[in-house]
């Protein structure tokens, strides 16, 4: 499958989520520090709205990737379940359509994001798992993370980088990638504990 066949795929399987959740769920705590489901959700709202007012988002927070992403979770915070699910079902508009690689990158996390401290677990198909490993999120700065380490996924056959080893299930080592100290208990290898420094 093809990278803009796996993000309407993973896109299908978040609207699905979304669509199941209970309206206490909405208001869950996520792996996204002081964000609920209603704010995640708000962030996502970028893929949806025209590309003319993300552009003023982003002047009116000085181009600072953390101000936009917050005043979008912010705008998810006044919004009903119902008008957040509308808009995430409108997109993609923009960044996905421009940039697939990383609205799937985005998706894939944040829809993990959501499930595991919800206590909904899924089984992630192998190739997304890997077009995600070799491109992760780069408004994440995975670099400063995954620098001098080699990630090696112990769930299908798949090795990036050189020096000491962080090995564990892909979607472990995507989450890990990117900042969610969650997973870290679920790997193993003589690089973890830099791993555990960096993430600190």
């Amino acid at each position: 499958m093809n990278i803009r066949g796996m993000l309407a795929a993973e896109r299908a399987e978040f609207t699905a989520l979304l669509r199941g959740l209970g309206n206490e769920e909405w208001d869950a705590p996520t792996l996204c520090t002081g964000w609920r489901v209603r704010e995640l959700a708000g962030h996502l709202r970028y893929d949806a709205i025209p590309l003319t007012e993300y552009a003023g988002i982003a002047v009116r927070n000085r181009f600072s990737i953390d101000g936009v992403n917050n005043a979008m979770a912010a705008e998810g915070a006044r919004r009903t379940p119902a008008e957040l699910l509308a808009e995430f079902e409108s997109a993609p508009r923009t960044v996905s359509r421009l940039w697939p690689r990383l609205g799937l990158a985005d998706l894939l996390v944040h829809q993990q994001d959501i499930r595991r401290p919800l206590g909904r677990p899924r089984e992630i198909p192998t190739d997304r798992l890997k077009a995600v490993l070799d491109h992760p999120d780069p408004f994440a700065r995975p670099g400063r993370l995954t620098r001098g380490l080699q990630f090696v996924a112990t769930d299908f056959d798949w090795v990036k980088g050189s020096g000491p080893t962080v090995r564990g299930r892909g979607e472990a080592l995507a989450l890990a990638m990117v900042g969610r100290p969650v997973v870290l208990d679920e790997l193993d290898g003589e690089g973890v504990g830099e791993l555990r420094r960096r993430c600190s």
